[in-house]
């Protein structure tokens, strides 16, 4: 239904409900209140300051307003509470002046001084609360105020709208859930505190449900799924690992093993490699293509930045030396004419083996055999952009890849669609990178042991939060500590700058001359955080190591430590902050995920644009996983019961699902 059939909703304030993604009365109805107020006025003040009181107050004087400087105001007035006289002000609430008679009762909430006997209130409620009340606060835009959206979405319950209700009857009726139509009212307008937990328990239990389903009937879609029949010679593979200068680790042996035979089963390969950094996943990749290649099929490898997809390409090259198979680069920033003679050879069949960014989802890149679908960095890739690869190819085996740690139990979950190779051992002779926090004060040792480094012949990568100087002093950027490392190192070092915002062609070279040692000290935003792979750098050092998450973090520290040399992550932080002491204690990626998932939920960890869409409004899966978990024993038998047949709303979703995938 329209926003339009809201009682006192303009045309104007349905354009700022937009920037709310807020197009119709469903999606009102489906915003949710992020917290609570739970006011009830007292007749009197209390003397500790330190507490947020809520009184009742008769106005006694006019409310006057002064204004300190351009967008900063401060109205004043006097009130009486009890017997007690008090000075009231509150800032930025100059436009309440008119509605602040004298004589009138209202709703005072801040904090009492008793000696001065002055309330600094930071709200006040110009219709007085007489009894206790729960107000719904709910994240607002510009021009929209939580009084007027509670009063749209109070409207929209008036309207006789239908609600969907994906939670199958079978399970409503089990657990004694409330109805859809229930949970948001008790969501918006809540009586109490259990009207509010009846809601989130439904609506929680509703979202994972169907997050769920999305990843079960996938799963079981893939499993019914024919690939292509291949038939290769094992010894040949076998040969091209013998031939590799390291030796596999039992997990790599375990993630090509199972590789292998999804490549020889008639069932789709459907696969996600999860490795901690540098654990060695590209390798597993690269000999599963080989085989797909032997098996006279094209392989393609789709990676998120184009320094990832050269290097992946110049490595392979070197891999595939002495070999008879034809490689070839397809980014954007080639020109036509190289982009043209590309494409012409990946159509002809020519190509055995194509790396690439986005680039390759363009139109005229059209595969000649396409069998198998690489993905690097895969949660950086949208689900389209994954499907529009793997279609250009008739019924090609997918591999995803992906170094972000997500703890174990949860990994099996999320990734409920795929079979899931596990890497954990990282190859023999990697040493611990030392990892310690730093303040900033600290910094002179800091330089010491970069130069010491660098005289050592080694490299030092450096990463700012930021590219320029931006309104808070507190943050490093790039071209700053480029002025300061200049000025440290007395153009002893060479010192380059790497970020985002530099044309392709610029990122390129510097990369070129840092891997070639000419540059050696690298500073970057975190455009270095996946997959750059120098192994001559001993070291990183992140500023304003705060502003990041461990995740984040840790891919970062991944940058160093390539090697059989010993090497040093430095966190520069001036705030104790206990999570960076994570990383101090240890390298593995996994527990690093688990600590980062304990402190802070799931956040950008699940950042993943996965297959069942991991943008929950209510659920959390650290706080719900108990409840992931019934859901998923839950949608099990769902779908072995066939139950979504009855369903029209499941067979809808089913029609979207098969329209994506």
């Amino acid at each position: 239904m329209d926003l339009t059939n809201i009682k006192g909703l303009n045309e104007k304030q349905i354009k700022l409900l937009e920037q709310l993604n807020i197009y119709t009365v469903d999606d009102l109805l489906h915003y949710y209140p992020y917290r609570y107020e739970f006011l009830n006025p007292a007749s009197c003040l209390i003397s500790d300051e330190d507490t947020i009181q809520v009184v009742n107050a008769i106005i006694e004087t006019e409310a006057k307003a002064s204004y300190i400087r351009k967008n900063f105001n401060l109205l004043r007035f006097r009130a009486l509470v009890g017997e007690e006289v008090i000075q009231v002000s509150i800032y930025n609430r100059a436009f309440l002046k008119t509605s602040l008679s004298i004589g009138k009762e209202v709703t005072l909430i801040g904090k009492y001084n008793f000696k001065k006997h002055t309330f600094v209130a930071n709200d006040i409620k110009v219709n007085a609360i007489l009894k206790p009340k729960i107000i719904p606060v709910y994240h607002l835009t510009k021009g929209v105020k939580n009084i007027q959206l509670e009063k749209w979405i109070f409207e929209a319950f008036r309207l006789p709208v239908s609600i969907l209700d994906a939670i199958p009857n079978s399970f409503l009726e089990r657990y004694d859930f409330i109805s859809k139509m229930e949970a948001l009212l008790y969501l918006h307008c809540p009586k109490s505190t259990q009207e509010i937990k009846q809601a989130r328990l439904r609506l929680i239990y509703e979202e994972l449900f169907e997050f769920m389903f999305k990843i079960m009937y996938l799963k079981e879609k893939e499993s019914k799924s024919f690939g292509l029949q291949r038939s290769f010679d094992d010894q040949k593979v076998q040969d091209f690992i013998s031939k590799l200068p390291f030796q596999l680790t039992s997990d790599q042996e375990k993630a090509v093993f199972d590789g292998l035979q999804d490549l020889k089963s008639e069932k789709r390969m459907n696969r996600l490699v999860l490795g901690d950094v540098g654990s060695g996943k590209t390798i597993v990749a690269t000999i599963l293509m080989y085989a797909n290649i032997l098996s006279g099929y094209q392989s393609v490898l789709m990676a998120p930045t184009e320094i990832l997809a050269t290097q992946h390409y110049l490595s392979l090259l070197k891999t595939f030396e002495g070999y008879s198979i034809h490689i070839e680069l397809l980014v954007g920033n080639m020109k036509a004419r190289e982009k043209k003679r590309v494409t012409e050879l990946i159509m002809t069949g020519q190509v055995d083996l194509v790396i690439g960014t986005h680039a390759l989802l363009t139109e005229n890149v059209v595969f000649s055999n396409l069998g198998l679908v690489v993905t690097d960095e895969q949660h950086r890739f949208g689900v389209n952009q994954r499907k529009m690869l793997q279609n250009k190819g008739y019924r090609s085996d997918v591999l995803y890849l992906s170094a972000t740690p997500i703890p174990r139990t949860y990994a099996l979950t999320i990734y409920g669609d795929m079979d899931t190779s596990m890497i954990s051992k990282k190859p023999s002779g990697r040493r611990p990178v030392i990892t310690k926090v730093k303040k900033e004060n600290e910094l002179k040792e800091v330089l010491g042991s970069i130069y010491e480094e660098i005289k050592l012949g080694h490299q030092v990568y450096v990463v700012a939060p930021i590219i320029e100087e931006s309104e808070s002093d507190e943050l490093h950027n790039v071209n700053q500590l480029k002025e300061k490392f200049d000025i440290a190192f007395r153009g002893r070092v060479q010192v380059a700058v790497l970020h985002g915002k530099m044309k392709s062609s610029l990122k390129s070279e510097i990369m070129k001359q840092y891997e070639d040692g000419i540059i050696h000290v690298l500073i970057s935003t975190t455009v270095i955080e996946v997959g750059v792979d120098v192994r001559n750098a001993t070291m990183m050092i992140i500023f304003n190591a705060e502003r990041f998450g461990l995740a984040t973090l840790h891919q970062l520290r991944g940058r160093v430590g390539r090697n059989d040399l010993q090497s040093y992550c430095y966190l520069i932080s001036n705030q104790d902050i206990p999570r960076l002491k994570v990383l101090e204690e240890s390298n593995d990626g996994f527990y690093i995920s688990e600590k980062d998932f304990e402190m802070r939920g799931q956040g950008d960890l699940f950042g993943v644009d996965q297959s069942g869409d991991m943008s929950f409004q209510m659920a959390d899966l650290k706080r719900d996983y108990k409840i992931l978990l019934q859901a998923k024993e839950d949608v099990i038998s769902f779908l072995e019961n066939k139950e979504y047949l009855n369903s029209s709303y499941y067979l809808q979703l089913i029609q979207k699902i098969d329209f994506m995938n």
